[in-house]
């Protein structure tokens, strides 16, 4: 009987050293099949195609970001933030409200009682875009007479008639508040600026240029920020600046996951949000681009005789 059971037992271990092998050879098989996946992802990218991402409805997080609710908790009403986006829907059914980001030069009409023909149009860049809902609003910069004037816009203020984009462009930080300290042609654009127009289906391009600041003093502590449009700050520091810039330095905070996370709308969030608005929002879009095909676009004449 004991003969019996320990024959028995060893089988039961061979058939189990044999389930364990079999299972190590299909892990070490996995690595090479994302690594297949990879190389066609990497493929894809040389040849100009994207890969496609899972949901669709999330890329419009970047071209509309003021349909995401503000992530603090505290502020957060589903009643309000559904009528606000009927609002901003009705809204946009009235004028055409482009795809914009920061360092995008805009024109935009406003009509103003005072002015002379009851319309004033502004020139100038994006230096900043935030809020959301009917909350949202951007900045405008020009430099006009040697006077740096910037004009604080909300985006769905029905006095708003035109918004026009003369350049469609992204910068490499998320805000330009340090172009207020540099130097005034980088902040300078024509009011008679003619528009650029990208071809369709092109991706929105990235401007790299770095900008040159002023001497100190100056109306932020720039060098405490991580900042990647500004070339000549190391220039204008002293060595006790440069000190104190690395005691304050927290290089931790990017690992801090609960910080990311109260930033960030959760995902289930943001789909049923885009589920709700996603066709209306396509809907114009095909719209914008039918009448843009339509559109004559003839190139400026010479005054000259």
């Amino acid at each position: 009987m004991s003969l019996v059971f320990s024959k028995s037992f060893d089988l039961f271990k061979a058939a189990k050293w044999i389930l364990r092998k079999d299972i190590r050879s299909c892990l070490s098989s996995l690595p090479e099949k994302v690594e297949k996946t990879n190389a066609d992802e990497d493929e894809m990218t040389r040849i100009g195609r994207r890969p496609r991402s899972q949901n669709p409805m999330l890329e419009y997080r970047h071209i509309y970001p003021e349909f995401l609710p503000d992530p603090n908790p505290n502020w957060r009403n589903s009643l309000r933030e559904k009528l606000e986006r009927a609002d901003m829907l009705e809204r946009r059914k009235q004028i055409d409200i482009p795809e914009f980001y920061v360092g995008s030069i805009l024109a935009v009409t406003i009509s103003d009682p005072h002015a002379q023909g009851k319309t004033n149009r502004f020139v100038g860049i994006c230096i900043e875009r935030k809020g959301c809902g009917l909350r949202a609003e951007f900045t405008l910069r020009n430099v006009v007479d040697h006077q740096g004037v910037e004009v604080r816009y909300e985006l769905y203020d029905p006095t708003i008639q035109t918004i026009q984009v003369l350049r469609l462009e992204k910068r490499l930080d998320d805000k330009l508040y340090y172009l207020r300290d540099a130097l005034p042609e980088y902040s300078t654009f024509p009011v008679d600026m003619d528009p650029e127009i990208l071809p369709e289906g092109t991706a929105v391009p990235v401007n790299p240029v770095q900008v040159k600041l002023k001497p100190r003093p100056w109306l932020e502590r720039w060098e405490r920020q991580e900042l990647k449009g500004v070339s000549n700050i190391e220039e204008h520091l002293k060595e006790k600046d440069r000190v104190r810039r690395e005691l304050r330095k927290t290089p931790w905070e990017k690992y801090d996951l609960m910080k990311q996370y109260r930033k960030t709308v959760p995902i289930e969030d943001q789909n049923e949000i885009w589920g709700e608005v996603y066709n209306q929002l396509q809907q114009m879009r095909m719209s914008t681009k039918k009448t843009a095909r339509k559109r004559v676009i003839t190139a400026p004449k010479s005054q000259l005789g």
